[in-house]
């Protein structure tokens, strides 16, 4: 799924504008953030075009986590860890993915161990190469399994920390954390 299929799904959850005073992210709109539109030069979040959101998504989350070429291996893969990096951040989704390749790879019998640093570069990238090239799809569906266990995992975490995000735990669950794509 490249990023202009990925694009519509993602701001179908995220939705037009929100004003929500538990939301930690504080006003936004299309899922933007003001201090992330601020870093783009935008003064006030909610006069964010569609267009601009979509350069933002491109070059903050898409492209930092290399999802062209993940995608090029699985688009599913590269879906889940953009929406995941959209609302749990790029470092967060990259550091999901390095974890359970780490996991899955046989006690390093098919690729050693990845840093786990939340930069997805030419190793991890590799290790995911070799794991499909191993696993084949329903290794694949394995992978995405983990990655929304550790989603969810944090969603929960989140809650028990910060009462005031039991607010949204259903809706992730329902719309991010979900075996259906």
């Amino acid at each position: 799924m490249s990023f202009d299929q990925s694009f519509p799904k993602v701001i179908k959850v995220e939705g037009g504008d929100s004003d929500n005073k538990n939301d930690s992210g504080g006003k936004t709109r299309f899922g933007i953030t003001q201090a992330v539109a601020s870093a783009h030069g935008i003064d006030d979040v909610s006069k964010i075009t569609i267009q601009q959101a979509k350069e933002i998504y491109k070059s903050d989350y898409w492209d930092i986590l290399h999802l062209d070429n993940i995608d090029l291996l699985s688009d599913q893969v590269a879906f889940e860890l953009f929406d995941t990096g959209v609302n749990q951040g790029v470092g967060t989704a990259a550091v999901y993915l390095q974890r359970s390749l780490n996991v899955l790879n046989d006690q390093q019998r098919y690729y050693q161990d990845l840093k786990v640093d939340g930069h997805i570069g030419a190793k991890t990238i590799y290790a995911l190469t070799v794991y499909k090239g191993v696993r084949g799809q329903k290794g694949l569906n394995v992978l995405l399994r983990m990655l929304n266990c550790l989603q969810g995992a944090f969603y929960v975490e989140l809650c028990e920390k910060r009462e005031k995000d039991e607010d949204f735990i259903y809706g992730w669950f329902r719309n991010r954390v979900s075996l259906e794509s």
